[in-house]
């Protein structure tokens, strides 16, 4: 890791923005920010906020929803945690909280804009970032996010074929919540899924 980016990586793990000076609600726990940004990934999951697990073991997708994301990418654990292969930047670095039926909050409001541009800015390495979840849809993907979920994810191959050098791929959370919509979308693993464990292979041998 480069020294601006280990710099910038202590002063995001230091942070108190949601607890001191909070876009609504202050943060209902001490914050723990999670993240694993790197100087030689090529490949960012720009995924969505720590839950409950995460939070605890402080390594991102230390969960059923890891499990689910390491399959879907077709890599083991060890891979999946090699800095040198994987960036993982989640829009809200700590655990949120949960509403009244136990659902995990969105993302903190606060994190993005405080943290996140600086964040890219020191990884130009990264040249495929996988987009999980709407909210990471919406900050990396502008326009050309669907009105849903579902037409985002369906809509992939223009939204390969339109970006640049940095490619992105838009997926659904893995979370055991969206069993549902996986059985009522098979495109998704028969037609999407290959073809991102190629690019990911591509990319980390």
């Amino acid at each position: 890791m480069t020294q601006a980016l280990e710099s910038l990586t202590a002063r995001v793990r230091a942070c108190r923005i949601c607890v001191e000076q909070p876009r609504g609600r202050p943060l209902p726990h001490e914050p723990r920010p999670v993240l694993r940004p790197s100087s030689s990934a090529r490949i960012l999951l720009a995924s969505q906020a720590p839950g409950t697990k995460v939070h605890i073991s402080g390594m991102p997708f230390t969960d059923a929803s890891g499990d689910r994301l390491r399959s879907w990418l077709g890599v083991s654990s060890e891979e999946f945690y090699d800095t040198k292969k994987f960036a993982i930047v989640p829009m809200g670095f700590c655990f949120p909280g949960q509403d009244a039926k136990g659902a995990d909050l969105p993302p903190r409001r606060e994190c993005a804009p405080a943290w996140r541009s600086e964040l890219m800015a020191l990884m130009p390495q990264i040249d495929l970032v996988l987009t999980i979840g709407g909210y990471a849809q919406s900050w990396h993907m502008g326009t050309a996010r669907g009105s849903s979920l579902t037409e985002t994810v369906k809509n992939w191959r223009t939204i390969w074929d339109q970006s640049a050098a940095q490619k992105v791929l838009p997926l659904p959370h893995p979370s055991w919540r969206n069993t549902g919509w996986l059985k009522q979308n098979p495109w998704f693993e028969m037609d999407l899924l290959p073809f991102l464990r190629s690019q990911i292979r591509y990319r980390i041998g």
